[in-house]
């Protein structure tokens, strides 16, 4: 009797740490953004980002900021990209105070690249991830005419 209710205590222990390791490795890592573009992954899901349009006059190139995206650097995972792009030129950048524009907003140009990783994961589905670690701060991630600009608090 005694080694039957010793079984079912082992029994039981088993179940629960069947189902505690379960559900923790249950946890949806699947990526599906709906629309091209560029998307930060958080533990919470993806979070699209905005697009900025690059400009370039007699000098450097810059781009005007216009409210972006703020995320607190403990939330970043990796970058997301969907869609067709030419990954061959994606860069991901400190941003720099250039100058005030005549409207009275922030114009900032590229700072020096900071090297990222690219990973396919699907169709036009690509990750990115830096290889350094970021610190806080305004950063985008450009490719050809786009910028996709963001803050790290």
């Amino acid at each position: 009797m005694n080694t039957n209710i010793g079984w079912c205590r082992v029994l039981t222990c088993a179940l629960l740490i069947l189902m505690i390791g379960s559900s923790a490795l249950a946890k949806d890592d699947k990526i599906n953004p709906k629309e091209p573009g560029a998307y930060i992954k958080t533990d919470k899901g993806l979070r699209r980002l905005l697009p900025n349009i690059v400009f370039q006059e007699e000098g450097p190139y810059y781009i005007e900021s216009n409210n972006p995206a703020h995320f607190f650097l403990k939330d970043i995972e990796y970058f997301v990209f969907f869609g067709k792009y030419n990954f061959q030129f994606l860069t991901l950048n400190p941003m720099v105070l250039l100058k005030v524009s005549p409207l009275g907003k922030p114009v900032f140009m590229f700072g020096k690249n900071v090297d990222v990783e690219m990973k396919t994961i699907g169709t036009d589905l690509y990750t990115v991830k830096s290889k350094k670690l970021l610190g806080r701060g305004y950063y985008s991630l450009w490719i050809e005419d786009s910028a996709w600009d963001f803050i790290l608090d």
